[in-house]
């Protein structure tokens, strides 16, 4: 089997991983779209494929290791090797803790930390036995400042950060094997439709205008990390609309 360059991204139906998968589709990559929503990764596959690109999807939930391990089955399959994992399937519903909405906690946990090490999981024996291959891990400027209402979102994100850093330190520097955190700020993507928290939305709607980042942008910031040299260790991208203080 001919060995094309690959890219697995999570949550591709929206947001920062339905642009990402589009920018690195423009670079080379075939790409292999993961998310729960079909109807969203076939258009998104057609799309691609209609722009000259390679694309190939897979239902998943990235809360199941095994329908994670399937994946990375499957782009073995359709592409020869795994190239490059974006772990960006994420969910932020933001509440204030004495809310107690331990559903939504309990959701975030296993969404945003066990989907990560899942995906971690399902490649990497692959790209040691390769010998290659890049890890990003899509984690929040939340992961770095804790506002109110974002006490376990942020959480998450801190631990994103935290499993990102020890997996660089574990990875044999023999094995070519890149591992990068991008901490977007405020980006316009559907993230927000996953707040119930009525004081948590009204203090949004309370706040000054700021232009939000666009998934594009981190998209390209993505792309920046993967196609450096292969010397070259991306550890961490922090973006941030320029008028976002915090």
């Amino acid at each position: 089997m001919e060995k094309v360059k690959s890219a697995i991204i999570t949550g591709a139906s929206s947001g920062i991983g339905q642009a990402t998968a589009r920018e690195l589709a423009k670079n080379g990559y075939a790409v292999m779209l993961a998310a729960r929503r079909e109807d969203r990764l076939v258009d998104l596959k057609k799309e691609i494929e209609g722009a000259g690109g390679r694309a190939e999807y897979r239902v998943t939930d990235v809360t199941s290791a095994a329908e994670m391990k399937s994946l990375a089955e499957a782009t073995l399959e359709h592409f020869g090797q795994i190239t490059v994992l974006v772990n960006n399937a994420g969910l932020m519903p933001l509440s204030y803790l004495n809310k107690l909405k331990i559903d939504e906690w309990d959701r975030m946990i296993d969404v945003n930390i066990k989907g990560v090490l899942y995906g971690i999981a399902a490649v990497l024996p692959y790209m040691e036995e390769q010998k290659e291959g890049h890890i990003i891990n899509v984690a929040s400027v939340a992961g770095h400042v804790v506002s109110p209402g974002s006490a376990v979102y942020s959480g998450t994100k801190f631990a994103v950060r935290a499993i990102t850093e020890g997996l660089r330190k574990e990875i044999d520097p023999e094995l070519n094997i890149r591992a990068t955190i991008v901490s977007p700020g405020a980006v316009e993507t559907e993230l927000r439709n996953t707040i119930t928290d009525e004081d948590v939305l009204s203090n949004f709607r309370s706040r000054s205008a700021m232009e939000p980042l666009q998934a594009t942008d981190i998209a390209r910031a993505i792309v920046y990390a993967v196609e450096q040299p292969a010397h070259v260790d991306v550890n961490e991208i922090l973006i941030r609309p320029r008028q976002q203080p915090n």
